[in-house]
């Protein structure tokens, strides 16, 4: 069956390892979106910072932002929305103090702050990225417990991959871990790591499933392209998952069609591949 919505990843897949938007790829999603497939970025990212992207690509998207939990169009209309309760939000904030220099709790509302955090440091090598980017959205709060005055989207840790592994490792042993899901991005080269804790019914698969279910496209016809942990959930949905020849080794085992790296501008093999390729052959 043809190809009717693309689901794609941003960083590490549609992105260059320069954080940049490959001309190919961004040629490839115009000549899909031509000829009347759908695009939704899948992303991690909260939506403004998942807009700094979409605006590059000037074409008509869905974007799912925040791992799935909200689904959102470019112009601002919610479709979804799934918060992390605030009490669940503190008893996690409380169960992991000795890791609170890597945390953040994340808000989606309007302007800033969207992003609180209890310190600060311009010097910290590892967010550096991370923070020059969300700047304008950051806030600080004397402790991040008493920030949360309102259901948050996530709260957040970041650092090395195995302090951060100390983290997932810790929040999945708790006794109210039902209460939440984790999603982890790992960049092993660069040695930085996001545990998102979010609403336990929120990921990318279920939030693609919710959005493909809406547009009535089975899951035969949606391609989704990944390269991390948090992508797992919907490249096992999508009848044509595709991974990237930088993913990691984890998503490498099950046999999905890979791509180039994100270097090689691996998502626009992909779309000529599986989708224009295709499309032209139908003509």
């Amino acid at each position: 069956m043809s190809v009717r919505l693309i689901a794609l990843d941003i960083d590490g897949t549609l992105l260059n390892s320069s954080q940049e938007l490959p001309d190919a790829n961004r040629a490839a999603l115009s000549r899909a979106s031509g000829r009347g497939v759908e695009i939704a970025l899948v992303t991690g990212r909260r939506f403004d910072f998942a807009m700094l992207v979409a605006d590059k690509l000037d074409l008509p998207l869905t974007m799912i932002a925040s791992n799935g939990a909200v689904i959102r169009s470019t112009a601002g209309q919610t479709h979804l929305r799934q918060l992390l309760p605030a009490a669940t939000a503190k008893k996690v904030l409380q169960h992991t103090r000795q890791w609170r220099d890597g945390a953040a709790v994340i808000f989606d509302r309007p302007g800033s702050p969207q992003i609180m955090l209890e310190n600060f440091a311009p010097d910290d090598s590892v967010r550096y990225w991370y923070y020059t980017r969300n700047k304008a959205y950051i806030g600080m709060a004397d402790s991040l417990e008493s920030c949360v005055t309102e259901e948050p989207l996530q709260v957040l840790f970041s650092g090395t991959v195995a302090r951060m592994r100390e983290v997932e490792t810790a929040l999945r042993g708790l006794p109210f871990a039902g209460e939440y899901a984790i999603a982890a991005t790992v960049y092993e080269q660069k040695d930085f790591t996001m545990i998102d804790v979010v609403h336990p019914d929120v990921s990318k698969q279920a939030a693609l499933a919710t959005w493909a279910g809406q547009r009535g496209i089975p899951r035969a016809e949606i391609m989704a392209i990944g390269d991390n942990h948090n992508d797992l959930g919907m490249l096992s949905f999508a009848g044509t998952p595709v991974v990237m020849g930088n993913c990691v080794p984890e998503l490498k085992k099950f046999g999905w069609h890979e791509t180039g790296t994100n270097d090689e501008a691996g998502v626009a093999s992909a779309i000529e591949h599986f989708v224009l390729s295709e499309a032209a052959s139908c003509v």
